[in-house]
């Protein structure tokens, strides 16, 4: 059973909470064959993917503002 000292706490706990989500996502769009739903699954999985990318640590995410600045 595990303690509440291994449980993952603030953006950890998010973050793990939204991989398992993400990879929920990716299962269930491989196992359909309908086209609508395998679209609503990536459509949902992209933006879960971007939620997750919007917490990451602020020095990585100053990184990538950097990068995606236009000139």
């Amino acid at each position: 059973m595990t303690g509440k000292s291994q449980r993952p706490k603030g953006r950890n706990r998010v973050l793990s909470s939204l991989d398992v989500a993400i990879g929920g996502l990716n299962l269930a769009k491989e196992a359909t064959t309908v086209i609508p739903a395998k679209t609503a699954f990536t459509s949902a999985s992209v933006l879960l993917a971007m939620i997750r990318v919007s917490f990451l640590p602020a020095r990585v995410g100053q990184l990538l503002a950097n990068v995606c600045r236009t000139r």
